[in-house]
């Protein structure tokens, strides 16, 4: 049984394109996914900050209507991200039992907890809707994905904040390798552009307030940047075992290396300034890769445009890389996409899945001037990755102190 690891199918639903082609061709193209919100709620409560980046292709556009109304919106997004990576793999003909699930979410059914909490408080306890708890808890994804596709191997889900996803994407790696299935559909999903959530990020000063033009807000490891944009969106990969894959023919878009997570331990809400939790993620990632950080040829960095995270982020990184971190293509492609909280590692697992492929460092968009404490190098056009084998890795922390770094190898 080969231990090695490809991927064969991936799909996405993001603020830039309703498909993973789509997202990358407008991710090359230097498109933004952020815009005005267009809500009553957001002048109902004075939101101070009144734009965000929502999925380009609403997903009651693409299910069935009985589909799309058992479901939370997070829940709709990872269907549609499964279904599009799943066809995009050949729907690969697969035992039950040897079909696995591992996909992530950082917040779950907010939307669904708190319009059922309306319903409760204006109707009365009998209108609330008897699918309520099936649709807001955070294995809600991962248990209808199961169900979709008949897997029955296991169908878990990870909860790590911002760094669920990515973290998942571990897990399947683990999964794989030990034997417990053969194929395993995995991701993450979040759908949590809601006036509470917008609000909470505001009051921790988190988010970006340039409400007069939001397609630039999200600008990672510029001088200027005052925040993150609020994100939301799904992707799915379907991870396989190099013999079953080349068992049936199907198609290999890149390798999947190895992957590594850690605990800073160190704050509920800030990362160790000193980067040492995520650089041991980087670390156990190539370790686990069997390559060494002279081998790396690309990153997608976390980036979220925050004044603190960004140069955080390159403390970790040259702490494993030294000086040559500073020739390494470097992607923040969040100024894109903004941020999409625990759905934010698998979109950008894609996107380096897709980098590899094709060669190209997507751009890092609004870069005004560079911050000398966050001297990667960034690009606003697309950046050649040149011949020969590639190693790409790509990074999520999140809130609780998690770290992981899963690493992808050129096919």
């Amino acid at each position: 049984m080969s231990k090695r690891i490809v991927v064969t199918g991936i799909g996405a639903s993001s603020p830039l394109g309703g498909t993973a082609p789509e997202s990358w061709a407008n991710l090359l193209a230097g498109v933004s996914g952020a815009r005005t919100l267009e809500y009553d709620w957001v002048a109902e409560y004075e939101l101070p900050v009144t734009f965000a980046a929502e999925v380009a292709v609403r997903p009651e556009q693409v299910l069935a209507r009985p589909v799309a109304k058992r479901l939370d919106p997070s829940s709709q997004l990872a269907m549609v991200a499964a279904m599009e990576a799943w066809e995009d793999a050949g729907s690969p003909e697969v035992e039950p039992e040897r079909l696995g699930v591992d996909f992530a979410t950082g917040i779950g059914g907010v939307w669904t907890l708190l319009d059922a909490w309306d319903t409760l408080r204006e109707k009365g306890p009998r209108r609330v809707l008897p699918m309520t708890v099936p649709m807001l808890m955070p294995n809600a994804a991962a248990g209808n994905l199961s169900l979709h596709f008949n897997a029955r191997a296991y169908a878990r889900t990870v909860a790590s904040a911002c760094a669920s996803s990515t973290e998942s994407l571990v897990n399947a790696i683990e999964h794989l390798r030990d034997g417990l299935a053969d194929v395993v559909i995995a991701g993450g999903t979040e759908s949590a552009i809601h006036p509470i959530t917008v609000a909470a990020f505001s009051s921790m000063q988190a988010l970006s307030r340039r409400n007069e033009s939001p397609e630039t807000a999200s600008r990672p490891g510029a001088i200027d940047r005052d925040g993150f944009v609020m994100g939301e969106g799904a992707a799915a990969l379907i991870l396989e075992r190099e013999d079953h894959a080349r068992a049936r023919g199907a198609k290999i878009y890149a390798y999947v290396a190895g992957g590594g997570v850690t605990a800073d331990s160190y704050h509920i809400t800030a990362n160790d300034p000193e980067g040492q939790g995520a650089a041991r993620a980087v670390r156990m990632a190539l370790e686990s890769a069997d390559a060494s950080p002279d081998e790396v040829t690309h990153v997608n960095a976390h980036l979220t445009s925050t004044p603190v995270g960004d140069p955080n982020e390159y403390t970790a990184l040259q702490a494993v890389f030294g000086d040559r971190i500073r020739e390494v293509p470097v992607s923040g492609t969040k100024a894109s996409t903004g941020h999409l909280l625990g759905g934010t590692g698998a979109l950008e697992a894609v996107f380096s899945v897709l980098a590899l492929r094709d060669r190209l460092a997507p751009p890092t968009i609004n870069m005004t001037e560079q911050d000398p404490a966050v001297p990667f190098r960034l690009s606003v056009e697309p950046q050649q990755l040149g011949a020969g084998d590639q190693l790409a890795i790509s990074n999520s922390f999140g809130f609780g102190g998690h770290n992981a770094v899963v690493a992808f190898r050129s096919a």
